[in-house]
């Protein structure tokens, strides 16, 4: 059974730092939920007030509305998937999926037929005898799983559990971590830094910096109308270029930089003309095709660097006058066509300039 997760003005201490500022968010029941930020943001710290390892300083945790706050960690029912595996290398996959149900009584037949069926469920059943040793980090890190969700967990808590495996690794896990929460319809909360990981799996998420919650919403939303610069540097590649509101029409107008001036679909909240704003532009926002004067934020630049990387071609491209360095993705480039010393055209739809707050 899915439940919804509230915490209501969290407030955590650790001697005299503050970790976690009045920190309020609630997730839906079945959803797969991301914390997201740098290290030391207090997203770990969450994460942890929900399974009972911190205790927080003032505030309180519910699920599906019923305050567990002062709940031991074995009597919230949530299954944790740690960063480390944190296997018993002596036991079985068998045994190391069991440990909790022996914790928790479980009779011998059930027992049995759990851990069959938590290692069926990450594609493992048939190496139930083997020592984790015998494993690849991938394989370990689906045995980590199994033992997190053959306890029925309300909640799953998984803290950056794909941090340790290769890239290859990481996008399997993702997927098959994505599918077993669906498939259980699980309520999960993942901890992360990886805003790709994120990205790719998420239901929805929450950008933290500094004990705050800065953003929550879709990966897409937050990605394509973050609130403030931070977000949009976190969640990924930008070209930021500061200016002034010179005109505005509707929710949109223009935007004075020197690098330019920019026709934007939307501008900040209760930007006037003379607003100081920061837009945001993404490599993969700049056109290339069907480039030409007259067309809003149209520029001619040269190619200072280009790497061509097959499905898609990353430019550093030089703008004149100011010099400024734009960078630039161009999806199935023809290679030898964008080469450095040559003068391109491009061109960036008015909605995909976000225009930002100066703080």
């Amino acid at each position: 059974m899915a439940v919804s997760v509230s915490f209501e003005g969290i407030n955590k201490f650790f001697g005299g730092f503050h970790a976690l500022k009045d920190v309020s968010l609630t997730i839906n029941a079945g959803e797969l939920f991301f914390l997201l930020g740098p290290s030391g943001c207090g997203k770990t710290t969450l994460l942890r007030c929900l399974a009972g390892f911190h205790t927080p300083e003032s505030g309180r945790v519910l699920m599906d509305g019923r305050d567990i706050t002062a709940l031991p960690p074995y009597k919230r029912n949530t299954g944790m998937m740690f960063q480390s595996y944190a296997l018993w290398p002596h036991l079985t996959l068998a045994e190391n999926v069991a440990f909790g149900l022996e914790m928790r009584h479980v009779p011998k037949p059930e027992m049995k037929r759990r851990v069959h069926e938590a290692l069926e469920m990450v594609h493992l059943a048939d190496r139930a005898k083997a020592k984790p040793n015998q494993l690849s980090g991938g394989q370990q890190q689906r045995v980590a799983l199994a033992r997190a969700l053959v306890i029925d967990p309300l909640c799953l808590l998984l803290d950056e559990p794909l941090s340790n495996l290769d890239a290859k690794l990481r996008l399997e896990m993702r997927v098959e971590i994505r599918r077993i929460c669906k498939e259980r319809g699980l309520t999960a909360i993942y901890v992360t830094h990886d805003q790709k990981e994120a990205l790719s799996i998420a239901d929805r998420l929450a950008v933290m910096r500094g004990g705050v919650i800065e953003q929550v919403g879709s990966p897409s939303a937050v990605y394509r109308s973050p609130v403030n610069r931070f977000v949009a540097e976190f969640m990924g590649e930008g070209n930021f270029l500061d200016g002034e509101v010179e005109t505005v029409s509707g929710g949109g107008g223009t935007v004075r930089t020197p690098q330019g001036v920019f026709t934007v679909e939307k501008l900040p909240g209760g930007a006037s003309a003379g607003t100081r704003a920061t837009l945001c532009i993404r490599p993969e926002a700049v056109c290339f095709s069907g480039a030409q004067p007259g067309l809003p934020n149209y520029f001619s630049a040269t190619v200072k660097e280009s790497v061509y990387l097959g499905e898609v071609a990353q430019h550093e491209l030089v703008l004149p006058d100011s010099g400024f360095l734009f960078k630039a993705y161009e999806l199935n480039p023809l290679p030898g066509k964008t080469c450095s010393g040559v003068t391109v055209s491009f061109w960036i739809p008015p909605g995909q300039v976000i225009a930002l707050p100066v703080a």
